[in-house]
């Protein structure tokens, strides 16, 4: 776990309005890219607003490099659909996770974070404290695309024998 500054844990909740490819439904999943790392949700059949509830863990090195999120639609017997994509800039939440907060009153708001055309944010997201720790959810609109939105949460695991974010400058 050498140069690691911690872990994301990437909750991915759930899609909304997204693309028919299937005459009126899709079966999407997301594929989650972050520098070298790939990794994916299950498929949800036969829908356009997809409900995954599904965590995945990325490690973080470089706090400058976002979380890419590609939406498609799983195809059996051709190359499956792009439905959009969205990338999440870290750098907002992190600064928030670099204060080193605790013992707040549970649904706190730390940061809002505003959507503009430097982000993919659909509206407003806040860094909050829920269960004794700082996450921060948002609904991301989905680039390249008609329609589409993709509800995610994200929070921070500090690992150890690391230097954590102590060092990082944003």
């Amino acid at each position: 776990m050498e140069n690691f500054l911690g872990l994301i844990k990437l909750r991915i909740k759930r899609g909304t309005n997204l693309v028919a490819c299937d005459t009126r439904t899709s079966d999407p999943y997301v594929f989650v890219t972050m520098a070298e790392q790939q990794l994916k949700t299950s498929v949800v059949k036969d829908t356009c607003n997809p409900e995954w509830n599904e965590e995945l863990t990325l490690y973080v090195k470089d706090v400058n490099i976002p979380i890419l999120l590609t939406v498609s639609d799983k195809d059996t017997f051709t190359v499956d659909d792009n439905m959009g994509d969205a990338e999440i800039d870290l750098k907002p939440y992190l600064q928030c996770v670099k204060m080193e907060l605790r013992d707040l009153p549970e649904g706190h708001v730390v940061k809002n974070i505003q959507p503009d055309r430097t982000n993919c944010l659909a509206e407003e997201s806040s860094c909050i404290w829920k269960n004794d720790k700082l996450i921060q959810e948002m609904t991301l609109r989905l680039r390249n695309v008609k329609s589409g939105e993709i509800t995610v949460e994200i929070g921070w695991v500090t690992l150890p024998d690391s230097e954590g974010l102590s060092q990082v400058e944003f």
